[in-house]
């Protein structure tokens, strides 16, 4: 199996990831929470787009370079199973306290990938800081909402 083969089974988990994520917010941006009370700091909704299809991009490769290295990937499978779980909860089902709780356990564990990965592959852990800033300032915005809602 050449070497880049697996890329295309992590940029498919992550884009996949994505797909559902966005069907299971789409609903919840166009409903609720247009008219929900938002932080001052909330960017454009267009925005969330064009940002999340680099960060699965990102993530992708960093666990292929990962991969590369034979680290261990389980906490990149579970970061990924966080960042599916947390659009249902927050969009979907209005959750957003239990929201908050799902993205601080995405932030440690994003962390925490991204630290392991940085011992066997600085590009690999470089490439999640983007994602980690990027689900950093999510979290502000989830408090934000739950707090003013």
């Amino acid at each position: 199996m050449p070497k880049w083969a697996p890329l295309i089974g992590f940029l498919v988990a992550a884009y996949a990831v994505a797909a559902i994520g966005g069907l299971s917010s789409s609903a919840g941006v166009s409903g609720w929470y247009a008219s929900a009370d938002r932080p001052g700091f909330t960017p454009p909704n267009w925005l969330f787009g064009p940002v999340w299809t680099v960060l699965y991009g990102a993530m992708a490769v960093a666990a292929w370079l990962a991969w590369l290295k034979r680290a261990d990937l389980r906490l990149w499978w579970v970061q990924l199973a966080l960042n599916f779980a947390w659009s249902p909860v927050f969009f979907a089902w209005q959750q957003l306290w239990l929201g908050l709780v799902v993205i601080v356990a995405l932030d440690v564990t994003v962390a925490v990938t991204a630290w392991k990965f940085a011992r066997v592959s600085k590009p690999a852990a470089w490439l999640l800081v983007p994602y980690l800033a990027w689900i950093l300032y999510a979290t502000a915005l989830n408090l934000g909402i739950a707090v003013l809602n």
